[in-house]
Order: C-alpha cells, then sequence, then structure tokens
C-alpha cells in the first residue's frame, strides 16, 4: 500500500516472518521495514530502532508521541494491524453470543488493556456483525491495492 500511495519505489524483501525481518532491520541489512506494534515497541523503547510513524489514522495511546503516517505527510494511507476470533459456520447463534460477550467483557479489564498498551496496541469489541463488515471493508481494500500495484502470487 505504501509503494501504491506515495509511488515510492522500495524493493520487497521476503522474509520468513517479522522476527528475521527486525533483526535485518536491527542489523543494518535494510533501511526500513513496516512492523506490527507489538513487537517493535520494546525495540523502539530501548533505542534499537526509531519509529518514523504508525499506520493507524490515529496516534497509538501506548506510543503517543510517533505521528501518524498522515501527520508524517502520507496522505490517504491507513493499516491497521488487527486480529480476532472467528469460528466455523454453522456454530450456533447463542455459543457465538456467548463467546462474543465474553470476549468483550476480557477486553474492557484493566490488565488487559494495560498489557496491550504497554505493547503499544489497542483492543477493539464489538459484535459479530460489526467484525465480519469490519473484515468485508479490508478484503476490498486490499483487493484494490493488489490490483493498483499488480501483484501476483510466487508459487
Amino acid at each position: 500500500m505504501f509503494k501504491v500511495v506515495t509511488g515510492t519505489n522500495i524493493v520487497h524483501i521476503a522474509y520468513r516472518g517479522g522476527g528475521p525481518a527486525r533483526n535485518a532491520l536491527i542489523g543494518g541489512e535494510v533501511q526500513v521495514n513496516f512492523g506490527n506494534m507489538l513487537a517493535t515497541a520494546p525495540h523502539v523503547r530501548a533505542g534499537r530502532l526509531r519509529a518514523l510513524a504508525v499506520s493507524t489514522a490515529k496516534r497509538t495511546q501506548g506510543m503517543p508521541a510517533i505521528p501518524t503516517m498522515q501527520e508524517a505527510g502520507v496522505a490517504n494511507y491507513e493499516v491497521i494491524q488487527w486480529s480476532g476470533m472467528i469460528a466455523p459456520h454453522g456454530v450456533p447463534q447463542a455459543r457465538v453470543a456467548k463467546l462474543n460477550r465474553e470476549i468483550n467483557r476480557i477486553i474492557e479489564l484493566p490488565e488487559t488493556r494495560k498489557f496491550l498498551l504497554a505493547g503499544g496496541s489497542e483492543a477493539a469489541g464489538g459484535t459479530p456483525q460489526e467484525f465480519s463488515a469490519f473484515i468485508k471493508s479490508e478484503i476490498a481494500k486490499w483487493a484494490g491495492v493488489i490490483k493498483q500495484a499488480n501483484l501476483r502470487v510466487n508459487r
């Protein structure tokens, strides 16, 4: 997305995960990395890495001094590192509702929020319908990026 939005010519180097990519950045093998906050924040706090911007629309509560990409001059850029709970089709709605209530309850616990914020992450609860709509919007967004960038799967 960064390449599409900015027109910057950067080379993608395929590492076998975030850990090796982060190590390459720390070791000076590469000049830039788009990493997630939970894994990157400890290295930023320790001074091994310098955070240039967060990719979310708002600054993160866990590291509020880091500007957003838009504040840093990259308009129309928002990438959210997210994860969520999903279940197979056909799981009874009562079970889905109960699991959703418990997840939302746990997300609101002060110790959960504190743990996530310490790593530079923020939790967002909601309904299964809201999460489904969010996933659909992410699919549409990234399908557009894939098309614009003319990306293909390497086999």
